[in-house]
């Protein structure tokens, strides 16, 4: 088969001009599940198979390495990789920054992540606390880049000013329709950082060809980036089911279908579905809902039956520009409010170490969309109006970064 798509670990593993500035010096490399070659080889062995590469450390963000924690807010350890020899430090246990010690360790750090092109996916916060890491230690990053799956379009609000998180990068909407590498290129020139950076571009990608529209569909094996992302189909969605993690509504964790759809024991979908229609039908185009029912194995109503509605994104029921997964989900939110106004919709626990703000918020970058939700009296252009603004202001402020 031939490849179209290069991404920048098969252009670095292939082309040794591209790895010449790398001679003699100690490399780390930061990467997960998802960080493979075309022949589903792991970035790390492929690195460490070059005789010309000095791999001296390697980094996990959340869910470790080589992939082994289910749920957010499960640590993972530092270790000894048994092959290598080598320390592999984890960036989701003990710290979240890199520390001084573990900066000590390398001279390069490479960057192989594979994201979901979504604001809230913490491996986007690691990548900005990695390029502050070695601004202050005099460190070189380059970034392996890897397609955007959920594309170039951009929706949700804005972060604001002061509800910056683990889960909150910086200043962007929820969905931001960027790389790996050109948010490096964003977090430089919005944090002033001065820092050795280098991207080793995708060859070939076209972030708005069908099938896939951002990924290589047909041709680059889906690897789960994380435990609960198992396809394509989630990333499309995952901009707005993740807003669930700040609800008590279901979504799908302890399925096969996690974050693809949502529900509860105690909500009539039908009902809610059918409000969803009529209260904001133009939010619903580009995709297909669909009455479902599920039993989750374990996190949230593990074991009981929900009726809920799952989002299918794909297929003849797939419009790429159309699709609105932000609004989608909030829209649930409000119908759920304006059925059940007792319900208590929103999770009050400790999300992501934060213990003063509700997860709903944090994971909004700011309580406008919850208080919406909360509103009786608002509709659904009342939140087109919050929102565009900062859609277009991305529009046109993300234009200088775009590699592709």
């Amino acid at each position: 088969m031939t490849q179209t798509v290069l991404f920048g670990i098969d252009r670095l593993i292939a082309d040794p001009a591209l790895r010449r500035p790398l001679a003699g010096r100690r490399i780390a490399l930061l990467a997960h599940p998802a960080s493979v070659t075309a022949d589903l080889t792991h970035s790390l062995d492929a690195l460490a198979a070059r005789p010309d590469l000095k791999i001296t450390a390697a980094f996990g963000p959340q869910h470790g390495l080589r992939g082994d924690k289910q749920d957010n807010m499960v640590e993972s350890p530092d270790f000894l990789d048994p092959q290598l020899g080598i320390p592999i430090f984890s960036l989701y246990g003990e710290v979240r920054r890199p520390t001084d010690a573990m900066m000590d360790t390398f001279d390069v750090l490479l960057v192989d992540l594979q994201d979901l092109g979504c604001r809230i996916y913490t491996f986007i916060t690691t990548l900005r606390y990695v390029l502050e890491a070695a601004a202050k230690h005099g460190k070189s990053v380059w970034v392996l880049d890897r397609p955007n799956p959920a594309g170039r379009p951009i929706e949700g609000l804005t972060l604001r000013e002061g509800w910056e998180s683990f889960v909150g990068a910086g200043a962007m909407p929820m969905r931001h329709g960027l790389t790996m590498g050109e948010l490096g290129h964003w977090f430089i020139a919005t944090l002033k950082l001065d820092v050795d950076y280098r991207v080793i571009e995708m060859q070939g990608w076209q972030p708005d060809a069908a099938p896939g529209y951002g990924w290589p569909l047909g041709e680059r094996t889906w690897i789960n980036p994380s435990p609960n992302a198992p396809n394509l189909w989630m990333a499309r969605a995952y901009a707005g089911t993740v807003m669930l993690e700040g609800a008590t509504l279901s979504e799908g964790r302890g399925t096969t279908r996690p974050l693809e759809l949502f529900g509860a024991p105690d909500i009539d979908a039908r009902a809610v579905l059918t409000e969803m229609e009529t209260f904001a039908p133009h939010w619903l185009n580009g995709c297909k809902l669909r009455e479902c029912w599920f039993e989750p194995t374990f996190h949230k109503h593990a074991g009981r039956l929900n009726h809920g509605i799952q989002i299918h994104c794909e297929g003849p029921y797939y419009d790429h520009t159309a699709f609105k997964p932000w609004r989608i989900q909030a829209l649930a939110f409000k119908v759920i409010r304006r059925l059940y106004p007792d319900y208590p919709l929103w999770r009050d626990f400790a999300y992501e170490y934060e213990h003063d703000r509700l997860a709903i918020d944090l994971i909004n970058g700011s309580p406008l969309l919850r208080e919406w939700v909360d509103d009786p009296a608002t509709q659904a252009d009342d939140l087109d109006r919050l929102t565009t603004p900062d859609e277009e202001a991305w529009q046109e402020h993300r234009r200088q970064f775009l590699i592709y």
